[in-house]
């Protein structure tokens, strides 16, 4: 059956500037690949109907997974959906990812769900995965940089 996870963090920075490290093509493949992996953009339409095809390479052992979907949901700010079909037919079905951006006082609460995740993939490796990316997302939108 099909695994869910369920994330939350809080980030001291407005949700429009985490919002866009989302959707912006260099910046995601700079944090959402886990740390030991490299990310390759293929294609990238951040838009409601719009598609994306990237590949993760395993930095030491040259491996690689290629995987895409299509936003379905595109919210400024707010709300991102998307899905994510693997090419390896050993993970079959579909993930659909949801993002929430809700501001706070201190930032921005970003919640996100991952459900349909394949049996073959244990939901612990997802979290620790997810955890690697977040860390990178935090040092990516943390700082300030006025140049």
């Amino acid at each position: 059956m099909p695994g869910t996870v369920h994330l939350h963090r809080v980030l001291p920075v407005k949700p429009d500037k985490v919002f866009r490290a989302f959707t912006e093509a260099q910046a995601l493949a700079a944090w959402l690949p886990p740390y030991g992996f490299t990310a390759g953009i293929e294609h990238f339409d951040a838009r409601e109907g719009g598609r994306f095809r990237m590949v993760f390479t395993n930095f030491t052992t040259g491996g690689s997974h290629g995987f895409g979907g299509e936003f379905l949901e595109f919210v400024p700010g707010k709300r991102l959906r998307y899905t994510d079909r693997f090419d390896d037919p050993n993970l079959p079905g579909e993930i659909v990812v949801t993002v929430d951006f809700t501001p706070v006082l201190c930032g921005t609460a970003l919640s996100i769900e991952q459900a349909g995740i394949p049996d073959a993939i244990p939901t612990e490796m997802c979290y620790l995965g997810w955890q690697d990316s977040l860390d990178k997302l935090a040092r990516l939108v943390t700082p300030e940089i006025s140049q």
